[in-house]
């Protein structure tokens, strides 16, 4: 089946994957701000509710405080208490002014007094009735801010209310909720707030009368006219146990049309202040937020509107729906730049690769552009260079491989027809009884034919050791008998290990030459073989003038190969064997060299035990080997 546009081409991935990261960026972004917009605007509408709350219950405190303040003033002074104690037991005022003339006057001083003080108070409006009277009820000062249907003379109505003698007999001020007001002829048209105290004595605790304070109910509604409330919205008050809806002027007193299910109260910030989750009548959820006023009991509370909450919400929905466009629009534009940027680009990299398939190996700078795909088109031009290197390298080292073949051929004559003739020296020195110059003989032979075999290939031990017997036998003879040379070999399997040939000559070389002949006495060299954790381990030890650690590093850093073979001995030297081994073992394998100038000179080689039919290293062989066995 044939795979689509966008599962086939990587333009078509990275448009996908360009449009369904901006999809999911955009769904991402609209969930987490829309989440957090709601979080948001419900916290605001809470906080501005309990903002709205807390100014009025800011101020109904404040006039509370002051008809307390008003009223301890009333039970403490010292006049009011001297017209109580004066008109105590007494008849009405009427008849015991006739008997006394001084509570006449006494009645008035302090009816002018009380009066003052009434008049004076910012919250006189709210008491909407004050009376003093004397513990029978038969005197009583009475002060009223409106007079309206109230029957100002009949206190009896008063004393027969039900909540008189419950708050006369509370030790203190007790909130009982709203009632009708006694002294008012039409039921329900003017709740108060009723607030009784008997009077004492100033030094004992007699009764000597009583006050009654009625507050008007406007004391709430008052603060609440101009209260921003939507439709849907409500606000309730709570006193005494009581629970009213506030209806613009009027209370109504109700039981709670609502269930509290859960506590928010983290989104308000004041912690007089609470708000809670509720469940209406209708079934429905809804926030409530109350707050508590100072008297006791005393609570305003308020259902939040949802359409306010609606209303910002359609508003935020077609605000997320703009920025979804606007970000659906910026990834339509991103995809076409993406695929304007590049399909051209690759589309002209994919002409190269194809020209190149089809032999054209020139240099194309168009595709060269300041961006990562001009980097692959710089990347391929320089292939294409570099393949054409390659291959006019190939053809010269073809070329060239034919020629050393060739110079390989004809420098095997010479070692051949010297190994030849110096056999038949051997022969006419035996036959003439020169022994030593058969000896001699023999051994260069021997040493011609090794040379005649290169340095490429792996030999054991022991040919590499008679190799270079041979050598040490000729330059005995050149020496006279002054040097010797000893072997110490660890045990016979050693013989079999591989080591390079040429690679132990060069060292016995350089002893002889550059240790024991500037000397100037006799010398000695001794070969050490051992094997050392697994490793074949050669130290060749001479008694010579000894290296510096200067001379050390350069000769196992000096390259002084040559390139014939009337200078094969210092193509294999010491700096060369060493790069052998570390080609064909490893960099950790190799020669060191231990010396005490004036005393020796250690020569130590250490490579892996290589013997024959151990498959676990392989050692590459000379090319060039091809040819002598050619030969």
């Amino acid at each position: 089946m044939k795979k689509s546009f966008f599962a086939k081409t990587i333009r078509g991935r990275i448009i996908a994957m360009t449009a369904g990261i901006t999809l999911i960026i955009t769904f991402i972004t609209v969930a987490v701000c829309f989440s957090v917009f709601q979080s948001f605007l419900h916290r605001n509408q809470i906080q501005t509710a309990e903002f709205n709350l807390q100014l009025v219950a800011n101020s109904v405190n404040s006039d509370m405080e002051d008809i307390l303040y008003f009223n301890d003033w009333l039970l403490a002074n010292n006049q009011v208490l001297s017209y109580l104690e004066s008109f105590k037991g007494k008849e009405r005022m009427t008849y015991a002014s006739r008997e006394d003339k001084g509570l006449r006057t006494i009645a008035l001083a302090t009816f002018d007094r009380v009066k003052e003080e009434y008049m004076a108070s910012s919250t006189q409006k709210y008491m909407t009735r004050l009376i003093i009277s004397s513990d029978n009820a038969n005197n009583l000062l009475q002060f009223i801010y409106l007079s309206g249907e109230s029957s100002p003379h009949n206190v009896q109505r008063l004393l027969s209310a039900d909540f008189y003698s419950y708050l006369y007999n509370s030790p203190d001020y007790q909130w009982i909720g709203f009632v009708d007001d006694p002294f008012f002829n039409i039921s329900g048209n003017n709740p108060i707030i009723p607030l009784v105290r008997p009077v004492y004595k100033s030094y004992n605790s007699d009764i000597i009368g009583w006050t009654y304070l009625s507050i008007s109910s406007n004391i709430v509604t008052d603060y609440l006219k101009s209260y921003p409330l939507a439709d849907d919205s409500a606000l309730y008050f709570s006193m005494g146990g009581k629970f009213y809806r506030i209806d613009g002027d009027h209370v109504v007193e109700m039981s709670p049309d609502f269930t509290v299910e859960t506590d928010i109260s983290q989104n308000v910030l004041d912690s007089g202040t609470r708000a809670q989750t509720v469940r209406m009548a209708d079934g429905s959820h809804r926030t409530l937020v109350s707050r508590a006023l100072e008297p006791e009991g005393w609570c305003l509370y308020q259902i939040l509107s949802e359409q306010q909450l609606q209303a910002q919400r359609r508003f935020y929905i077609l605000l997320m729906f703009a920025i979804c466009l606007v970000i659906l629009s910026l990834g339509g534009a991103l995809m076409y730049l993406l695929n304007r940027t590049i399909s051209q680009p690759v589309a002209l990299v994919k002409k190269k690769i194809d020209a190149i398939s089809a032999g054209d190996f020139s240099r194309d700078e168009s595709i060269e552009w300041d961006h990562e795909i001009g980097d692959i088109g710089k990347g391929i031009n320089d292939l294409s260079r570099s393949v054409v290197t390659l291959m006019d390298k190939r053809v010269a080292d073809e070329q060239q491989k034919k020629d050393l073949q060739y110079q390989i051929l004809q420098s095997q004559i010479n070692p051949h027809f010297l190994y030849n003739t110096l056999n038949s020296i051997k022969w006419m020195a035996t036959i003439q009884g020169a022994s030593g110059i058969a000896e001699m003989t023999t051994a260069l032979a021997r040493l011609m034919k090794s040379i005649a075999k290169g340095t490429g290939s792996l030999v054991t031990l022991r040919e590499e050791l008679d190799l270079v017997k041979d050598y040490f036998l000729i330059q005995q003879y050149r020496y006279g008998g002054s040097i010797s040379i000893e072997y110490h070999i660890e045990s016979e399997e050693l013989y079999q290990c591989r080591i390079h040939r040429f690679s132990l000559q060069p060292i016995i070389e350089n002893a002889l030459f550059h240790g024991i002949e500037p000397k100037g006495t006799a010398g000695k060299i001794v070969v050490d073989v051992k094997r050392t954790d697994g490793l074949l381990d050669i130290s060749i030890t001479d008694n010579g003038i000894g290296m510096t650690p200067d001379v050390i590093e350069r000769v196992l850093s000096n390259d002084d190969e040559g390139k014939t073979k009337a200078d094969f001995f210092k193509q294999v030297g010491i700096h060369n064997v060493n790069q052998r081994i570390k080609y064909d073992f490893g960099p950790e394998y190799g020669i060191t060299i231990e010396s005490v100038p004036g005393e020796y000179t250690t020569m130590r080689i250490l490579i892996p035990c290589v013997i024959p039919g151990d498959e676990d290293i392989s050692i590459p062989e000379n090319p060039l080997d091809e040819g002598e066995k050619k030969l």
